[in-house]
């Protein structure tokens, strides 16, 4: 038996916003600099990656990437400033919630694995 803990963000209705998958989503944009090659990393349709990023943005009040028009050189995506540091601010606060839910779970199920 052991812990198992989901860290996501949702709207003032309770509605997801915000967790690994986008997370995850953001990483590869910044890897690969495309929407696209990130979701077809991550099995999503380029339509489907697109409607996180948007809702994200809306609900967050800021762009996360900044769109280059394709062309001669290609489009492409890249990460605003306000997007790496809340990826840097969302990431430190999913591990304090998992480190706190490993403590707490010693403390309520003190010889378990």
């Amino acid at each position: 038996m052991k812990p198992a803990l989901r860290v996501m963000l949702c709207d003032d209705a309770g509605e997801r916003f915000f967790g690994e998958g986008p997370c995850r989503l953001l990483h590869l944009i910044d890897e690969t600099g495309s929407l696209r090659s990130a979701a077809a990393q991550m099995g999503l349709s380029y339509s489907k990656a697109l409607r996180l990023v948007q809702h994200a943005e809306k609900e967050l009040g800021f762009a996360l990437t900044c769109k280059t028009i394709g062309g001669r050189g290609g489009g492409g995506s890249t990460l605003t400033a306000e997007a790496r540091q809340f990826l840097e601010r969302y990431e430190a606060y999913r591990d304090a919630c998992v480190q706190t839910s490993r403590e707490l779970y010693s403390a309520f199920f003190p010889g378990q694995r």
